[in-house]
């Protein structure tokens, strides 16, 4: 029943009650050398950080911000990315707060073609840290995603609930590895051991991964070592309040000819 009140409310616009604006983050391509997409992760609409908005969200609310933040993460890419420039824009999704697929891709739809972003451009995520509590719900998300051309991810994988049995169910274009698994990897023959057959199922499962979290060269090292090429952390840059940063990193690590292996419309 809140369900579908929440997908009620969406559709009659009715307000939050609480402002929320932007930050952005890069994801880097580094065999390329380049800027492959940002993440919009929200924040108070003075750069409060996002506990204190998410502090705003309950039951009552949750289906309509969740539709908020993907609206407000799209228009405001809109307004900061060159125009012409092939980036990819990460958006934070609830699964919990998706009452139906197709009615809740409504307003994403219609923004990105306000906009003028490509579908195939937008990348939708999800995090293990919500525990999924109908995961043939879930796996219809991602089918609904795909046929209208979006990318889709699991976010923190190897954290949260459902780590290798969600990826056995169904396989998202990318997988973003958890920051705990990467912190210290260099020194960790564990990590370095979890890493390579995760490296290997990926690779077999026809999934990019993403190495999220990398803080030190140290890190970077082994992650690029075991064949990874997308990447995101204060390494690269920290989160830009309404602004995309600017990324040092990238005028000295591009190896000619590669590129990253992401397939968004896979069968």
């Amino acid at each position: 029943m809140t369900a579908r009140m929440g997908c009620e409310g969406c559709k009659n616009g009715e307000a939050l009650g609480f402002e929320f604006a932007m930050a952005f983050q890069p994801i880097v391509e580094l065999p390329r050398g380049r800027v492959w997409g940002y993440e919009a992760l929200v924040r108070g609409p003075a750069g409060e950080p996002a506990h204190q908005v998410l502090a705003n969200v309950d039951a009552e609310n949750r289906y309509r911000f969740d539709q908020a933040c993907r609206v407000k993460s799209i228009e405001t890419a809109a307004a900061l990315f060159p125009r012409g420039a092939d980036l990819r824009l990460s958006i934070n999704f609830m699964p919990n707060a998706v009452y139906e697929p197709a009615a809740c891709l409504r307003t994403s739809l219609a923004a990105a073609e306000r906009t003028g972003i490509p579908r195939e451009n937008i990348l939708f995520e999800f995090t293990e840290q919500e525990e999924i509590r109908d995961v043939g719900h879930v796996e219809r998300i991602i089918e609904a995603y795909r046929r209208h051309g979006f990318i889709t991810a699991i976010d923190d994988f190897g954290a949260g609930y459902a780590g290798l049995n969600l990826l056995a169910k169904f396989q998202p274009d990318l997988l973003k590895i958890d920051m705990e698994l990467i912190r210290g990897i260099e020194s960790s023959h564990a990590r370095q051991v979890i890493l390579s057959a995760l490296v290997w199922t990926a690779r077999n499962l026809d999934v990019t991964l993403l190495a999220e979290g990398v803080e030190s060269e140290a890190e970077l090292t082994v992650l690029r070592a075991a064949g990874i090429e997308l990447f995101q952390g204060y390494h690269f840059a920290k989160p830009a309040f309404q602004a995309l940063p600017d990324v040092p990193i990238l005028a000295t690590t591009a190896e000619p000819g590669a590129a990253a292996r992401v397939s968004p419309h896979r069968g």
